[in-house]
């Protein structure tokens, strides 16, 4: 079964496969309604333990955009380290509150917690697939990563059209495999294709309010786009990684970690209006989370299982 949530502007598909897929992203719709919903446990399996997240670029990639992805993905492990070095408000504290999902899982037979590690970096400059993709291309390119204890992420360029995006999605992650299932996840670079859907609040949505939109804390709105799809699917990618773990709504279109908080990224947030962000001082930059090497970032709000709201880092 392969269930798709939506982007922020668009519905959703469904498509029946041997995969389980999800969609990244916020649908306007999404944006204005309120969500009732009960976020529940399914009783599956977590990812949990030691996992390397493999970055796998696809098609022209500058170094210093590659390594705004691959900052972000390093802010994300649990070592002393990192806990001693990130600035507050920081990449891993956002990310901690995917602990509390653990914390209620029933499966005991598991490690309770996700350490995530930067792990392999496969280049495909040469565009080996083409330049418009298909779903299941994505999931071969996902293959060439490891197939135990790691996350699989497919990052493909601007001048890449994949199947779906733009129409209804930014991104999806999901699994592949019967005995030894592995996740992966897909994004895309929305510059030149659909930055009002797949980088707001970097760009101006193509509909819903016209606000002026936010400048970039990395300079560059396709990667930045690309780092908040990315840490959506990441968490709901630790949180329902092969179907039927956390998430809220109907299985073939669930709202997980972070799409349960469509639009918000700080306290005050509203439709059109990611809420009260921080700002550079020198660049104007709107950010949310400090990552490693200096690097500022602006991460989507997650919901917290533990008191049913969505928590935001500012």
């Amino acid at each position: 079964m392969a269930s798709f949530v939506s982007t922020l502007f668009f519905q959703v598909l469904v498509m029946v496969s041997l995969l389980h897929l999800s969609n990244a992203g916020r649908r306007l719709t999404e944006l204005v309604e309120d969500q009732s919903m009960t976020f529940q446990y399914h009783k599956g399996t977590l990812l949990s333990g030691k996992i390397s997240v493999n970055l796998i670029w696809y098609g022209n990639f500058k170094p210093t955009q590659r390594t705004i992805i691959s900052d972000f993905v390093s802010s994300l492990s649990s070592s002393p380290a990192s806990l001693n070095t990130q600035t507050q408000p920081s990449v891993l504290t956002w990310w901690k509150t995917t602990d509390k999902y653990y914390s209620l899982s029933s499966n005991k037979k598991k490690p309770s917690s996700l350490s995530l590690q930067m792990g392999k970096q496969i280049l495909d400059e040469n565009y080996s697939l083409g330049k418009s993709l298909t779903r299941n291309q994505i999931v071969q390119l996902a293959a060439r990563g490891d197939h135990e204890n790691a996350i699989n992420v497919v990052l493909t360029a601007a001048d890449v059209t994949v199947e779906s995006f733009c129409m209804d999605s930014c991104g999806t992650h999901g699994s592949q495999g019967k005995k030894s299932r592995f996740a992966y996840i897909w994004v895309g670079n929305s510059e030149t294709q659909c930055p009002g859907q797949c980088a707001w609040p970097f760009h101006q949505p193509i509909y819903g309010p016209q606000n002026p939109p936010l400048i970039a804390p990395n300079n560059d709105v396709g990667m930045d786009g690309m780092v908040i799809n990315l840490a959506s699917l990441l968490a709901a990618t630790a949180t329902n990684p092969f179907g039927n773990g956390f998430y809220q709504g109907p299985a073939d279109a669930p709202l997980e970690a972070a799409t349960a908080c469509p639009g918000i990224y700080g306290k005050g947030a509203y439709p059109g209006y990611a809420g009260d962000l921080l700002v550079d001082s020198t660049t104007g930059a709107s950010f949310n989370a400090n990552g490693e090497n200096g690097r500022k970032y602006l991460l989507p709000a997650l919901f917290d299982p533990s008191t049913s709201s969505c928590y935001a880092l500012v």
